[in-house]
């Protein structure tokens, strides 16, 4: 891994965890942070998530041969550009994004003068109900996909190779499994298998604390699993599900048309009470998690083998 100076602006749960991961997995990279909350680097600090947090975002890349931006996708443009004068002009430049057509075009407009060879926007998909500073943990990659999507122009990719290969690496040493993927595609890969997942179970909590008829103390204290798992998702950080959501609305939508189709034949099916299709839509579904699991995604146990965070 080629990387000698690690920069991560933003220092949340994934920003953090990046720094913890470099820490344990990579102990010769020197790591430098910044976070545009005053309460959120001082707690960095403290916990020692990089090796110096920096007073501004500028003195945090300088020097800096991979800048990591861990900021929601609105603010993508703005952290950019505030530190663009201070970049080296040799600089690999990467996000955590799950967002990759708006970042890779937030990225190219903030840094008009740096070498588009070397901007790769990526995506750990990994990561907690919990935000903030004290959410990061350095396993938090381990054994999860890092999606790269190199940016494209006229269907050919702008970043070189050997960069994509070199944050590919740095990605597998912190315990990932990398893929490289075109940006549009991401997008609506993730918008079935998290963005859509998240805005349902947003919706799902909210009608339920205000359903009339049953009361918020009835909801809490009478919760089954399918409800809590449900409740696990809608507290994720709102800040950056609402830049989500807009910033990939397009394949959103689309997938949000695809499920409400989806979701009216089984209204049908229960309403008219065939058995049959509601059985065989269970059974490919419940296949569906099988595979989840044989591939390592997630863990068979009750708590999902999330214990020990």
């Amino acid at each position: 891994m080629s990387f000698r100076h690690i920069a991560i602006i933003g220092l949340g749960l994934l920003g953090g965890s990046i720094g913890l991961a470099v820490a344990e997995h990579l102990p010769g990279a020197k790591t430098t942070g910044w976070d545009l909350s005053p309460d959120t680097r001082q707690r960095a600090a403290a916990r020692g998530l990089v090796g110096h947090v920096a007073a501004s975002a500028a003195e945090a890349v300088t020097g800096a041969d991979l800048v990591i931006f861990c900021v929601p996708p609105g603010a993508m443009g703005a952290a950019a550009a505030e530190v663009a004068s201070a970049l080296d002009p040799q600089a690999v430049v990467s996000d955590v994004g799950s967002c990759k057509v708006s970042v890779a075009k937030a990225l190219a407009d903030a840094l008009p003068g740096h070498n588009p060879a070397l901007i790769i926007p990526a995506h750990p998909v990994a990561g907690t109900e919990n935000s903030g500073p004290d959410a990061g943990f350095a396993a938090l990659f381990k054994g999860r996909w890092c999606i790269i999507t190199p940016p494209q122009i006229n269907g050919a990719d702008t970043a070189a190779p050997a960069n994509v290969e070199r944050l590919a690496a740095f990605w597998r040493a912190l315990g990932s499994t990398t893929e490289v993927m075109e940006a549009a595609h991401h997008d609506l890969v993730l918008a079935v298998t998290s963005h859509l997942p998240h805005l349902i179970a947003y919706t799902i909590v909210g009608t339920a604390s205000d359903l009339e008829a049953v009361t918020e103390g009835e909801v809490i204290k009478y919760s089954a699993g399918g409800f809590r798992d449900f409740t696990r998702i809608a507290a994720s950080d709102p800040t950056m599900w609402r830049d989500v959501f807009l910033s990939n609305k397009d394949a959103v939508l689309d997938m949000l048309q695809r499920f409400t189709e989806d979701l009216t034949a089984l209204q049908r099916a229960i309403r008219v009470g065939d058995g049959e299709a509601l059985f065989t839509h269970f059974e490919r579904t419940r296949a569906i998690r099988r595979g989840i699991i044989e591939m390592g995604q997630d863990d068979a146990r009750p708590d999902f083998g999330r214990g020990d965070h």
